[in-house]
């Protein structure tokens, strides 16, 4: 079996999402994706991996992934080249898959569960849309599409929103309540009010549902390492699940003081790519949680070895996903894979709005768990309707 041909697909309706997808003689073809800098990505899968990978046998996956590592992809934090890359890889576990007629979890060596936990992301169904300039993590247009209009709930009344979570099963929620005041300080300051304000969520929360809700707080970086720590102290009287992010991941030095200073676990990161940066970020115990996006942190060839290296930390891990169906998918696949999966990430609003209106064959979410997903490989295909759609750039590099 040769690889044919690789193709990328761009839709303006989801301008951050780049599809990947690899074909070959033996008319299988492999689906991966990826999030944001796509038109860099788009440059590099068909400039540097598309001439390495033509004419090859997709199966050799290890050997491929090195190449391109080698190549291009270096450094610890997630840029274009591993990206692109995580969605090719995806996408050769996906042909290998098809090719056995097994799911991509079983060649991994699941199933390891018969379910995984899952937690909401409380973003809404455009959340990684393109925003206007300026705005922060908080930002929302007004609109409603649908229920799940999250974002907008945890900013107007989290302690309604939590119940309505509970009701569905699901009984883990992630908000991002003080990244509003970032761009007023640079996250070099936060004072008292700001507080306050931020800590309304929490307290709806808990007068809602009690601790029958965990509550995760995602602090995307904004924050240098004084604030974390006060945005942190403030927080901990509400027992929340973790701590995501709470600095940037260029100074672990600086995250390993963070975690020291609170008796909350800390999670990090999907900004970090390569089991190199994994493996400093476990030696200087400066997380409780690994997490990392499939789709950025070198694929599933990456993602499994960085859960063996969490293992063997005793470190659980949660996968990432708040970017695109086929990463979820894969995600999932590593879930049933390894034996160390704390919990899933899902955005609701995605897997009951874009999510389905661009691929089939998505993991069943039922009850608060993600189930182990059907079908050869990922198990889920781009629709035929997403490459006649007039919003699509459709590029091939052939053999």
């Amino acid at each position: 079996m040769k690889i044919t041909a690789i193709e990328t697909i761009r839709l303006a309706d989801h301008p951050h999402n780049l599809f990947v997808q690899v074909h070959t003689d033996a008319g299988h073809v492999g689906l991966g994706d990826t999030w944001r800098l796509t038109e860099t990505i788009e440059a590099y899968v068909h400039s540097v991996a598309a001439p390495s990978l033509l004419g090859q046998d997709p199966r050799a996956i290890e050997r491929h992934w090195k190449t391109l590592y080698q190549t291009a992809a270096t450094g610890a934090l997630t840029g274009a080249e591993i990206r692109g890359l995580s969605a090719i890889d995806m996408a050769l576990w996906d042909i290998a898959g098809q090719a056995t007629g097994l799911p991509v979890y079983r060649l991994l060596g699941g199933p390891t569960y018969d379910r995984v936990r899952v937690y909401n992301t409380c973003a809404g169904y455009r959340y990684g849309d393109a925003k206007p300039r300026g705005v922060d993590a908080t930002y929302t247009d007004g609109r409603t599409t649908g229920p799940y209009e999250d974002l907008d709930a945890w900013k107007t009344d989290a302690g309604t929103l939590a119940k309505d979570l509970l009701a569905q099963g699901i009984s883990s929620m992630k908000i991002w309540p003080f990244d509003q005041f970032g761009p007023e300080t640079g996250g070099q300051w936060i004072d008292a009010q700001m507080i306050d304000e931020g800590l309304r969520p929490f307290r709806q929360i808990r007068d809602a549902v009690g601790n029958a809700m965990d509550i995760a707080l995602e602090m995307h970086s904004v924050w240098n390492l004084p604030a974390a720590i006060r945005i942190a102290r403030a927080v901990e009287p509400f027992d929340p699940l973790w701590f995501e992010d709470p600095i940037r991941m260029d100074n672990l030095d600086a995250l390993a003081t963070f975690r020291e200073s609170t008796r909350i676990p800390v999670t990090a990161s999907e900004t970090l790519a390569s089991k190199q940066a994994f493996r400093e970020l476990f030696a200087k115990r400066a997380v409780s949680i690994a997490m990392f996006d499939v789709g950025w942190v070198g694929g599933l060839t990456e993602a499994k070895k960085i859960a063996a290296m969490a293992e063997a930390y005793s470190l659980p891990v949660a996968p990432h996903d708040c970017t695109g169906p086929v990463n979820f998918a894969a995600s999932v696949h590593l879930d049933f894979a390894v034996t160390n999966v704390y919990v899933q990430e899902i955005v609701r609003a995605y897997l009951h709005g874009w999510y389905g209106e661009v691929v089939s064959g998505l993991p069943r979410v039922e009850g608060g768990y993600v189930y182990p997903p059907e079908g050869a490989g990922l198990g889920v295909r781009l629709l035929d309707s997403v490459r006649h759609r007039g919003d699509a750039t459709i590029r091939m590099s052939e053999v």
